[in-house]
């Protein structure tokens, strides 16, 4: 457990405002070695990534067990803190997602990403009701004396296109901000944005460090440092990419001509 700790210390202290940790996400135990081998400070999972590889969906639909077993493989292939994006907590109440957590860290994962969007149905989890579950996970992490790195996201950039992002919606990011660090968070995940006077403000106005993931528009990684992030994540575009090549070669070596 010492171990576990340390790397989980060493994982918060790679989250610096305006000099962020590159996270390029990997999918099983092969694409971290891979990814590792690439010179990485630590290794993060895609939920989407993660499921796709075992042909299903993004949501959960991928089981605990099978989310568990695939996190302990990677913890074990690679010697390099580990964070595994675990959706929504795994959990309908706050006590089974403090549940799925403790499970987690019994892999050696040091850090998890919790979305406060719902499972299965449209919409955002109340504020207060994240902060409910996270604060689940905290405890769970606080229990084994492991401080783990709670990347509280929130969606609320994914439910509209960037061009409908608004002040009003970076006032609601930023009090969802406050209340998940009150509840343990140690980051704030906000995909989907990309503005940059939003992002600006996002970075300036939150309690906790601030991971953007790479989309299309989004700003270089170098503005994204001088905006304040302390995070960058690919999310699935590296399966994505990978899919891609992978599907090009087959059918170069599948067509009549080939």
């Amino acid at each position: 457990m010492p171990a576990q700790a340390e790397r989980a210390q060493q994982f918060h202290q790679l989250h610096i405002k305006g000099n962020p940790l590159t996270l390029f996400n990997a999918w099983d135990a092969g694409s971290a070695q891979a990814v590792a081998r690439g010179g990485a400070k630590a290794i993060a999972t895609g939920s989407w990534s993660v499921a796709a590889a075992n042909g299903m969906a993004d949501g959960e639909d991928l089981p605990l067990d099978v989310a568990i077993a695939n996190a302990a493989r990677i913890v074990s292939a690679v010697d390099l803190p580990v964070t595994i994006d675990f959706e929504a907590g795994y959990g309908k109440t706050p006590a089974e997602v403090g549940e799925s957590v403790a499970r987690l860290l019994a892999t050696g994962a040091i850090g998890v990403n919790i979305e406060d969007r719902f499972i299965g149905k449209p919409g955002l989890q109340a504020p207060l009701d994240q902060a409910a579950r996270l604060s689940a996970a905290r405890r769970a992490a606080d229990a084994t004396g492991v401080p783990l790195f709670i990347n509280a996201r929130t969606d609320i950039f994914l439910n509209a296109p960037a061009v409908e992002h608004s002040d009003a919606m970076v006032d609601d990011a930023l009090m969802r901000a406050k209340i998940y660090a009150d509840a343990g968070g140690s980051g704030f995940f906000v995909p989907g944005l990309i503005n940059e006077a939003l992002l600006e403000r996002v970075c300036r106005d939150s309690p906790l460090p601030v991971n953007v993931m790479m989309f299309s528009g989004a700003p270089s990684p170098m503005r994204l440092a001088e905006l304040g992030v302390a995070r960058i994540s690919h999310g699935p575009g590296p399966y994505r990419a990978m899919v891609k090549w992978l599907e090009g070669a087959a059918k170069e070596i599948y067509s009549p001509a080939g």
